[in-house]
């Protein structure tokens, strides 16, 4: 069994059992790279604990430099962070558990249809503003998420970007990116910000994207068929406070927080597991 963190657990710790799934990537990773490095015997940090610190940050909000000291120093979380958002190991993690799930689900562990949405929040004081923009329909100056996610809700690709960038054209980036690395896709949902261009954009990929309007018959709030499961999608991630503005430098770390968010959900699920809540105190 893996070994418990030599300290009091944060509610966003990883199980031992979650660790198991994660573990073998991570591990990987460091092998790797100590094949390029000089490798001079100084202290060896404990992977675990970085994740543990990296999931803290994105659960809470918090500050790099206002992590708990029991943690790894926060130079040392955040340049592990960086890098494994440079090498692609969160997105390796997160195609690892999504693929568990769905196999857990009973589902083939390859989708053939998807749900894409956008979603613009207004980003932090530090954010350069080169990489911000005004979505003009939602009034907020900042920038946008699109994601993809598959019929159960699990996330598959996202992009961030300016908010200014049209839902076409982040649709037509993602789009080509899904039929690069999930061709079982065939079928995908959308709202009408993206209607004609990623339509076409899909028909050209062999993606059939189905338009589903809103409903303009009755007032307030109405569920819509398929859209309803990326909505929900994006739900989950806003419980994650690290997610409630865009807080990070870089557009790509922007991701790969979105998508350890959507690890952490996914962990559980894999696992059966829940995160404790005030109620459960």
């Amino acid at each position: 069994m893996a070994s418990q963190p030599p300290r009091k657990a944060y509610p966003s710790d990883l199980s031992d059992a979650r660790w198991e799934l994660m573990e073998p990537v991570l591990t990987a990773w460091r092998a790797e790279r100590q094949k390029t490095s000089l490798n001079l015997g100084g202290k060896v940090t404990d992977l675990r604990e970085v994740m543990n610190a990296i999931l803290y940050v994105n659960r809470t909000g918090i500050a790099w430099r206002y992590l708990p000291h029991d943690f790894p120093p926060h130079t040392t979380v955040f340049a592990c962070f960086s890098s494994w958002s440079g090498d692609g190991i969160i997105e390796k993690l997160g195609v690892r558990l999504h693929r568990l799930v769905r196999e857990k689900e009973g589902r083939d562990p390859e989708p053939t249809a998807c749900v894409i949405d956008s979603q613009s929040v207004k980003t932090a004081h530090a954010v350069p503003a080169a990489t911000q923009g005004t979505d003009a329909g939602k009034k907020i100056v900042g920038r946008k998420r699109s994601i993809i996610t598959d019929t159960l809700g699990l996330l598959l690709l996202v992009t961030v970007t300016a908010a200014g960038i049209s839902d076409n054209e982040a649709g037509k980036q993602l789009l080509t990116r899904l039929a690069a690395t999930h061709p079982t896709i065939t079928k995908a949902w959308a709202d009408t910000g993206y209607k004609t261009q990623a339509v076409e954009h899909g028909a050209k990929l062999g993606i059939d994207v189905d338009v589903v309007p809103r409903n303009t018959q009755g007032k307030g709030f109405s569920v819509l068929p398929r859209r309803w499961v990326v909505e929900r999608s994006f739900g989950w991630i806003m419980m994650h406070r690290r997610l409630a503005r865009g807080y990070e430098t870089k557009p790509e770390h922007s991701e790969s927080m979105i998508r350890l968010a959507a690890i952490s959900t996914l962990a559980k699920r894999a696992t059966g597991e829940t995160t404790p809540t005030w109620r459960d105190v």
